[in-house]
């Protein structure tokens, strides 16, 4: 009697040593990549300046330059090799191919890269933000007894370091007592979303009870409404600085005040719209579609002077009002193709049985249609109040004077001087300014992703 197992082979047995070609060619290359790599440190070092006051060259830089990308290297293969030994030690994987476990590190190594190069920005503005002497524009290079790194600017330094540049953001704003009880409210709701957020990671992460959930929405709520509320009330009158840095939260209410208006007019006119491309049968549907396909191919940029003639012909040039119906025109046409594919996802039938009963299409719209369209109309707001948050281009031609700036005008106010650039207000502001979006992103993420999904049109 044979074997219940005999017809089948062990996973040993279909295991076969690395070609020889691949163990030469692998060889080869890595051969290559030291041969580029030295003629690459050659070249640059017959192109890099005399040391000056503001070049740091230490002696023998380039060697050791060159040593330390080979231990890197060595560390790698060192460290693959290693991982392949334990791997056939435990007995566990069988044989363990070297190649496939370098390629797992070099996988890691890359992983990490990519987090450190996105990280490093983000660190850089943050710690020029506390930085009073705008250390980040000096052309001489650092003491003597600093670190190589710190000297040569790649790491920043910390030395006396504080919050002046964050106190000529705040310099003559007289905030009123109802105005900051408004803040107090907003500073509760993100109290109340971190703890619930802490709360349901402690519990596993899984499902979300309705309780929680509805507190979680109540408390999202109630920062929102607190921080709008504050930014909403804030007057022209209420700033006496007279730097344009103190005029910075008159930016963030302006940039508020636009994004929030043109957020809720692009829902408008996308779900009607949007609605109506997917419900009704006309002349001219389809080539009303494909116009707004074609017109998304175009930058914006294209039509900036046509926009300008057109606000200009309505009285709006340097006004708010104008930048809200620039912004609208713009986001229209995309937002009208998510919501439309949104709409077709839904049964045809809740509708045609409101029909049936009496209802007019406009009742079964507001009725049926848009209670579902919840997430959908939250995530248009958000796409579109996170895309004007910090745009530039257009609002710089369209508004003028320092009390209509949004946030990124504003911003480019400290890269403007005569004499000097103020890089630390300018981090400093870049740093407050991204805080409601960061907040307002990781609070509605699942807003964002779900939106992107349910808006994709039916194959």
């Amino acid at each position: 009697m044979s074997s219940p197992n005999a017809g089948q082979a062990s996973p040993m047995q279909f295991e076969q040593r690395t070609p020889l070609w691949r163990v030469i060619l692998g060889w080869s290359l890595f051969i290559a990549v030291l041969i580029g790599l030295y003629f690459l440190w050659k070249d640059l070092n017959s192109r890099i300046a005399e040391p000056s006051f503001a070049i740091l060259r230490p002696e023998n830089a380039g060697l050791i330059t060159f040593g330390v990308v080979l231990g890197l290297i060595a560390l790698v293969c060192g460290t693959s090799y290693i991982g392949k030994m334990i791997g056939q030690a435990s007995k566990k994987y069988g044989r363990v191919s070297y190649l496939s476990v370098l390629n797992d590190q070099l996988t890691h190594v890359f992983f990490w890269f990519v987090i450190l190069f996105s990280l490093y920005p983000i660190f850089y503005v943050v710690s020029a933000s506390f930085d009073p002497l705008n250390r980040l524009t000096q052309a001489t290079l650092g003491k003597a007894e600093e670190p190589l790194l710190v000297r040569s600017r790649v790491l920043p330094s910390f030395e006396g370091m504080n919050f002046a540049n964050y106190a000529k953001l705040f310099e003559g704003v007289n905030i009123y007592t109802w105005q900051w009880l408004l803040l107090v409210l907003a500073g509760v709701g993100v109290l109340g979303i971190g703890v619930i957020w802490a709360l349901v990671q402690r519990s596993g992460g899984g499902r979300v009870d309705p309780m929680t959930n509805r507190a979680r929405v109540i408390s999202t709520w109630v920062a929102i409404l607190g921080v709008f509320g504050f930014f909403a009330t804030l007057s022209i009158d209420q700033f006496t600085g007279y730097s344009n840095a103190s005029k910075f939260l008159l930016w963030i209410r302006n940039t508020f005040l636009v994004s929030g208006a043109t957020g809720v007019l692009t829902v408008m006119l996308c779900t009607t719209t949007g609605y109506g491309l997917a419900r009704l049968r006309f002349p001219g549907r389809f080539q009303f579609l494909m116009f707004l396909i074609f017109i998304q191919m175009f930058p914006a940029l294209l039509g900036l002077v046509a926009m300008y003639e057109l606000i200009y012909r309505l009285g709006l040039t340097g006004s708010l009002p104008g930048l809200v119906l620039a912004y609208t025109g713009g986001a229209v046409a995309f937002g009208t193709w998510i919501y439309k594919g949104y709409v077709e996802s839904l049964p045809a039938s809740l509708e045609e049985a409101a029909l049936v009963d009496g209802c007019t299409r406009w009742t079964a719209f507001t009725k049926i249609v848009l209670p579902l369209s919840g997430p959908m109309m939250f995530f248009i707001f958000l796409m579109q109040f996170v895309g004007t948050y910090t745009e530039f281009l257009t609002a710089t031609v369209l508004i003028a004077g320092a009390q209509n700036w949004n946030v990124g005008v504003g911003l480019r106010s400290f890269a403007t001087g005569q004499f000097s650039t103020e890089y630390g207000t300018f981090a400093a502001a870049a740093v407050l300014g991204a805080l409601p979006i960061v907040i307002l992103y990781y609070s509605f993420q699942q807003v964002f992703v779900s939106g992107q999904l349910s808006g994709g049109e039916k194959g």
